[in-house]
């Protein structure tokens, strides 16, 4: 059997990987990036789970089946509910149920205890009337993901200690606590670039001020100045406005780190050719830094505004949880890690720490993504 091929068969087998490089070298650099970071595996997941999380950040009041104003005075720290499938006389339901629940003392310790009445069952429904709310912040609605029939009580990861569901908590607190460090990352990334763009491109006494005023607010121990900053919101503000505030403290104290790496990245490349060639053509001052030198590093500048995402998330839910953020009855992860804050409560009830969960996973997340962006923002190596 003869399995040469002949010098067409050879020319069909390379012509696409040719093409593939010819293509790879005539591609932006954004096109490689975009290429080489889909080939990162943990960042392809990262960027699924983010999205999943947005999803239901945005949708949140129709996830969940409460709204935040909504308590049971009768279910504190009540268990996450189970979900079951087959009753207690092995018969196979095609809808999921829970049962419903009742209460008993502890005969040792003679503390409160939830227990399954196996005698009322509730069929878990979707799409159900509940909470009233405004879908997308804009279109009145009443209509929830799913619930059960009332007086039937359905939480996923139980409640806390007012008898909130925080299932619901945690997926309203989702809006809060992911939204905040996009947007404080967008001011501290604006404020950052111009501010260091400034001082690298002028440098002299312009530089020296601004080097300065950067020193003093770095040389300030971080959780006292977040004291000092959150002192100056007042205690009773609407909701809107501690959002704003909370993002103004955040975007405040991050935009130094970010100033001093543009400033040095000004410094090297205001002495390069091309730079010079623009000045002695009497290009101006903001064109140059708009089109000339800011596109030479920003993909570094992409990947440093995703790393800087996950300490915006840490520094929100700390702020929260010491009660310098957030405040209750508005949720954030921080504020519904603040019943953790006693030992008791995490001994006795466990399931207070789902929200910490979510943060571990979201802050892990933005990392791995940011790797594989900065892995990716060198394409040709």
């Amino acid at each position: 059997m003869n399995t040469q091929l002949s010098p067409k068969s050879w020319r069909s087998l390379l012509l696409p990987k040719k093409k593939a490089e010819e293509a790879n070298y005539s591609a932006s650099q954004w096109r490689l990036m975009m290429v080489k970071l889909m080939k990162h595996k943990l960042a392809r997941i990262s960027i699924a789970v983010l999205a999943f999380m947005y999803i239901v950040a945005l949708f949140g009041n129709f996830i969940a089946p409460q709204g935040l104003d909504s308590y049971d005075s009768v279910n504190l720290n009540s268990r996450p509910s189970k979900i079951h499938w087959v009753d207690t006389e092995g018969k196979f339901h095609w809808k999921p149920f829970v049962y419903g629940t009742k209460s008993e003392r502890d005969p040792e310790t003679l503390r409160k205890l939830f227990v399954e009445d196996t005698s009322k069952i509730y069929e878990v429904q979707f799409f159900v009337s509940g909470t009233p709310y405004k879908f997308l912040g804009l279109i009145p609605s009443n209509l929830h993901l799913f619930g059960v029939e009332e007086p039937g009580r359905l939480f996923l990861f139980g409640t806390d200690g007012m008898g909130r569901d925080l299932f619901s908590r945690v997926v309203l607190g989702s809006q809060v606590s992911l939204t905040i460090p996009l947007v404080g990352v967008g001011i501290s990334f604006f404020l950052g670039l111009l501010i260091g763009g400034i001082s690298g491109y002028f440098g002299g006494m312009i530089d020296a001020v601004i080097q300065r005023i950067i020193e003093i607010i770095r040389s300030f121990p971080t959780l006292p100045l977040w004291m000092a900053l959150s002192a100056a919101i007042p205690a009773r503000v609407p909701m809107v406005q501690m959002f704003l505030y909370i993002t103004i403290i955040m975007a405040f104290i991050e935009w130094t780190g970010l100033a001093r790496v543009v400033r040095s990245k000004f410094i090297s490349l205001k002495s390069e050719d091309y730079i010079m060639a623009a000045r002695i053509s009497g290009v101006s001052s903001m064109r140059i830094i708009a089109v000339h030198m800011v596109p030479g590093f920003l993909s570094y500048l992409v990947v440093s505004m995703t790393l800087a995402i996950p300490s915006m998330i840490i520094g929100e839910t700390a702020m929260s949880f010491l009660g310098l953020g957030i405040r209750s009855p508005a949720a954030s992860w921080g504020v519904l890690l603040q019943e953790a804050q006693q030992f008791e409560n995490v001994a006795l009830y466990p399931w207070k720490l789902i929200p910490l969960v979510f943060v571990v996973i979201t802050v892990l997340a933005f990392n791995f993504f940011g790797d594989g962006l900065r892995d990716a923002a060198d394409p040709y190596k």
